[in-house]
């Protein structure tokens, strides 16, 4: 509860700094008295002592004038709205709003509804030099645009029309202390996936291992490389990588590992409801979804990619002919996304050469070998249950040729059995006929 109040206390110091702002704005350009010559003349609060999400957001990116203006303009229609009825009042000589004042219409929202326009009335009024001047702050490449913290609407060219609005993600960092994340929805079609392991607790090859490495070091270095050795100009910020092995060996929790290890969110693309039979739909879905995303620092993990990603066919038929185009489209989008998509599939040649040549780095997740298949066993079972005296790991792990994932099930089942019997207990048949269970699976008999 402190958290809320802190940052209300935050808020309404801004709001009332705004609201000094706008009024000097509207008073300068109908010519009443107002005591300043500029609206620049009124500063906004000091933030040194201020420690809510909302002073540290703007004095990590260090937000100036003109920035804290869009911002709170951006907050405004959720946090108080009528500090925006100002701008309602009509032209009494044309019987209309003031075009000036911008503005979003919009018959399911009452009061008004701030665009960029606004924020330019705001900042220059009726002097088309400042006009001029203030024009590189209504960007897609502004900051607060590139860090996803204002949202645009995808579905309108981006310009001073666009409506100015915060993000849901940041909405819930600036009003409750913590970022929301998007719902499961037709128009972002992903949940997102987490573990409560660690690092340490992955058990693959020591070449698997150094490639993973190199992609969480690309997301914790890559501002600084690009940034600060201004290499912008030669790399992108977005990075593709190809996972690719039989089910079961670690692909999806190497995934959720990488985002656990950066802090940033994983998201697991539902493809039911990105692929649709009907011409268009698919890159109509996919746009909804890399929209999205852009800016978020988000993963996008495509498990069983080969549905989306596949190779493309001959051009027989008008269908095919669109088909391809849909892989051209959907190759595009990943190559422009600023974030990292992480492909996953059974087979590497299931996915089209076109994608293959475009990922920075492609990992094979081969099954366990002996080695690794007792670290497993010993993970598993020996530190969670007490173990009978004719189990022996070592020769589980050399006769038993088993994934992860099967490892996991196995260990489920003997659990549950376990659990019938009332006794945290573990019994060699137990194991076995857990291995028989897998093992059936895929027609193969102990």
């Amino acid at each position: 509860m402190e958290i809320i109040k802190e940052i209300a206390r935050s808020l309404e110091r801004e709001i009332k700094w705004f609201e000094t702002v706008a009024n000097t704005s509207l008073s300068i350009y109908f010519q009443n008295e107002h005591g300043v010559s500029s609206v620049f003349d009124h500063q906004p609060p000091d933030l040194d002592k201020d420690s809510s999400a909302f002073a540290k957001l703007i004095k990590e990116l260090k937000l100036g004038f003109e920035d804290r203006i869009l911002l709170i303009l951006g907050l405004l229609p959720i946090v108080k709205p009528q500090s925006l009825d100002v701008f309602l009042i009509k032209n009494q000589n044309l019987n209309n709003e003031f075009s000036e004042f911008g503005g979003i219409k919009d018959a399911g929202i009452s009061g008004f509804i701030p665009s960029l326009e606004t924020a330019c009335f705001i900042l220059s009024g009726s002097s088309i030099e400042e006009r001029l001047r203030l024009m590189k702050l209504f960007q897609k490449d502004h900051i607060l645009y590139k860090k996803g913290i204002l949202d645009y609407d995808g579905s309108r060219e981006f310009g001073l029309q666009q409506r100015l609005m915060v993000s849901y993600e940041y909405m819930g960092l600036l009003t409750e202390g913590k970022k929301k994340l998007p719902e499961y929805s037709s128009r972002f079609p992903a949940k997102e996936i987490e573990t409560e392991m660690d690092w340490d607790d992955l058990v693959v090859d020591p070449q698997v291992r150094t490639k993973l490495e190199e992609i969480k070091d690309w997301l914790l270095y890559s501002e600084r490389i690009l940034e600060e050795w201004e290499l912008r100009k030669n790399l992108k910020k977005g990075y593709r990588a190809l996972f690719y092995g039989p089910p079961g060996t670690g692909k999806t929790f190497a995934a959720t590992l990488i985002g656990k290890a950066t802090k940033r969110p994983v998201f697991r693309i539902d493809l039911s409801l990105v692929v649709s039979k009907y011409i268009g739909e698919t890159e109509k879905n996919l746009g909804q979804l890399f929209n999205e995303a852009e800016n978020k620092d988000w993963i996008l993990f495509f498990d069983e990619a080969d549905a989306l990603f596949g190779k493309r066919t001959q051009t027989k038929s008008a269908n095919d002919r669109y088909a391809n185009q849909e892989v051209a489209y959907l190759l595009q989008r990943i190559e422009d996304f600023s974030g990292l998509v992480i492909l996953a599939t059974n087979l590497q040649t299931n996915i089209d050469e076109a994608f293959a040549r475009r990922f920075q780095i492609m990992v094979h997740f081969p099954k366990p070998r002996k080695e690794q298949r007792l670290i497993l066993w010993k993970q598993l079972f020996e530190k969670s249950f007490d173990l009978t005296e004719d189990i022996e790991l070592n020769a589980l792990a050399e006769n038993y040729e088993l994934s992860g994932g099967e490892m996991i099930n196995i260990l489920r089942y003997c659990a549950l059995t376990a659990a019938r019997r009332d006794k945290k207990m573990i019994e060699r048949s137990d194991i076995i006929s857990g291995i028989r269970r897998e093992y059936s699976k895929s027609n193969k008999t102990i």
